[in-house]
């Protein structure tokens, strides 16, 4: 099922669906148009029609692959997935490798200048956490406000949305 219809399904307007999900009304077009949304948009339309991102990303790629006429800039979920977990590999490895060659000359810069009071711990300790942290978050290790966590807070936060939209209704009658 697509956006669309679901969307109308519910008898929504493009406005307020853009409304329910936090996106733009120009987002919602371009989405309902079958332009590719990003995950961002994706987790924030799969908490409005309470469903999982997985089963949109396979509706999109269905919808691409019915296109008669792809664009050779179009890309696949997966593609732009793979993409930013190779940027995010080299902002890890450029992060590391400013940290070796940085530190040891932190050492040698304590050492000639005070050599009695070792201060450059203070410097690289929690440099050293912080690259520590950045591989644990590349990698997958880190979950704690990730995206399961976000499509969450974000399914939570339009539940209570709906009571409130839905007592506000009551009383109003």
């Amino acid at each position: 099922m697509s956006i669309i219809d679901r969307r109308l399904e519910r008898g929504w307007t493009q406005e307020q669906l853009a409304e329910f999900t936090g996106l733009s009304a120009r987002t919602v077009q371009r989405i309902e148009a079958g332009k590719p949304a990003n995950l961002e948009s994706l987790k924030c339309l799969a908490a409005v029609f309470e469903t999982n991102v997985a089963e949109l990303i396979e509706e999109q790629k269905m919808a691409m692959n019915t296109d008669t006429n792809p664009t050779p800039d179009s890309k696949t979920y997966y593609e732009s997935e793979a993409i930013d977990y190779v940027k995010r590999l080299k902002e890890l490895y450029k992060h590391a490798v400013v940290f070796i060659v940085v530190s040891p000359l932190l050492v040698l810069l304590n050492y000639f200048i005070s050599p009695g009071i070792w201060w450059v711990i203070f410097a690289i300790a929690p440099w050293a956490f912080a690259v520590c942290m950045h591989f644990l978050a590349v990698f997958g290790f880190l979950k704690f406000l990730g995206p399961d966590w976000e499509q969450r807070q974000f399914q939570k936060r339009m539940r209570s949305h709906e009571v409130e939209e839905s007592k506000s209704k009551m009383f109003k009658k």
